[in-house]
């Protein structure tokens, strides 16, 4: 070996050694709770969620183990960009596959008709099985390749120290838990934010909902999520290529920020949480374009795409169809309805604010879109997610804060190290007032 190549096997030994103690600090942070305290809000929410809560620390375990085992066989950097490029297309195309199955499998079991289940779901569940085996074996080379072409993105936008992103990009793609969110009635806010297992069924979800509104006089909403920003991440198991980078970035960079100010006060306050959220989504969508226009340009979305926006429909004619209607914006009604909550909650008009919600909620579910619930607790999570403007967010000034400073910097990285170090919302009315 040359002199260069033993000083590059120990710079690669520090990095690697950095990283270990990365996780180790990461572990720690994600998994350390104090003595529960039957006085305390979370615990007493916890008591209905207590033998309902997902595992993190298991999965954790697991999902480091896979990740270390692959990291040492480093079979990525030995194939070439069209081999890679393949093992990509190959995995995600498995994935659809499973999830078409599993969607016939959970159709056979919710069919009343269907008597016999073990019969009726026999040729399905050995299906599934060989499709399993099949993506056993690929993912954890797809997923280091994804995780490659992050790293790359992370080196050349300038995240990395001497080429190494600090933590690594370690991500799985899983079924996900679910989130019990919970906010006050009289206001939007989020009080608490608990995991819960992942084949929560749709009953078992409205009636956790109904035993904690009821027993803490709180407003509850159990939501999917697309990913959870433990280490390894979390990432939804999906078909969308764009959409699964994005996430991998999006939680790479909750764990960027997790070793400094703005991710250590996370849940401090609304204003906090709404910085982290947004940050981590504007870059993570940057990051994603960025592995898209470098490795996968044929899925680059076209200039101009025709207007696909659902329409109103009435269901009070008997020929709908005749009339004309206009296209439904999903993210201005949205926003319309968060404003006119906003202004009912404000005037202390809980009950008409929380009927207002269930008529709005039906004229997005006569447009096509199925939500279960609009509530507070609806409006306190995804109103987090201030990235685009408008949609559930309303009024909130946090997320346009934020993308404010994200136009008036000259990099992304500058914009993430900027926010990465803030305390409060007031430090970011400061820095764009600048």
């Amino acid at each position: 070996m040359t002199g260069l190549g033993i000083i590059a096997c120990m710079l690669q030994n520090i990095l690697r050694g950095i990283e270990i103690t990365v996780v180790v600090l990461l572990l720690a942070a994600l998994t350390g709770y104090s003595n529960p305290s039957l006085t305390d809000p979370i615990e007493q929410i916890r008591a209905y969620t207590r033998d309902l809560e997902f595992d993190y620390t298991e999965w954790m375990a697991n999902a480091a183990v896979l990740k270390l085992r692959t990291a040492a066989v480093n079979l990525p950097h030995s194939l070439d960009e069209t081999t890679q490029k393949e093992i990509v297309i190959e995995y995600f195309r498995g994935t659809q596959f499973i999830l078409e199955k599993e969607y016939q499998l959970s159709q056979i079991y919710a069919d009343p008709n269907v008597t016999d289940k073990d019969f009726a779901t026999k040729t399905t569940i050995e299906e599934l099985s060989e499709l399993y085996k099949r993506q056993n074996d690929i993912a954890p080379l797809a997923e280091s390749i994804l995780q490659t072409q992050v790293n790359t993105a992370l080196k050349e936008l300038g995240f990395t120290v001497a080429g190494q992103p600090i933590p690594n990009v370690w991500y799985h793609a899983t079924p996900l838990p679910m989130a019990l969110v919970i906010s006050p009635r009289s206001r939007i806010e989020q009080t608490a934010n608990i995991s819960v297992k992942t084949d929560l069924t749709v009953d078992a979800q409205v009636q956790l909902e109904e035993d904690v509104t009821k027993g803490l006089d709180v407003s509850a909403l159990v939501v999917q999520i697309g990913g959870v920003g433990v280490y390894p991440t979390m990432v939804m198991r999906t078909t969308n290529m764009p959409w699964t980078l994005n996430t991998i970035a999006h939680e790479w960079i909750h764990n960027y920020l997790t070793l400094r100010p703005l991710g250590v006060l996370y849940g401090e306050t609304p204003e906090l949480r709404t910085m982290n959220e947004t940050t981590a989504s504007i870059a993570g969508d940057e990051i994603g374009a960025w592995v898209i226009d470098a490795y996968y340009p044929e899925l680059k979305p076209a200039a101009s795409l025709p207007n696909l926006e659902l329409v109103s429909l009435s269901f009070d004619i008997p020929n709908p169809g005749t009339l004309p209607r206009p296209p439904f914006d999903f993210r201005a009604q949205m926003h319309e309805t968060r404003l006119q909550v906003d202004i009912l909650l404000a005037e202390g008009k809980i009950e008409e604010a929380e009927a207002y919600m269930e008529v709005r909620r039906q004229v997005f579910l006569k447009n096509g879109y199925l939500l279960r619930k609009i509530n507070q607790a609806y409006f306190a999570f995804h109103g987090a997610y201030a990235d685009v403007p408008g949609g559930a967010a309303g009024q909130d000034p946090v997320g346009p804060a934020v993308r404010t400073l994200r136009a008036q910097s000259d990099s992304l990285v500058d914009f993430v190290n900027t926010m990465s170090w803030m305390t409060s919302f007031e430090q970011l009315q400061k820095a764009i007032a600048q």
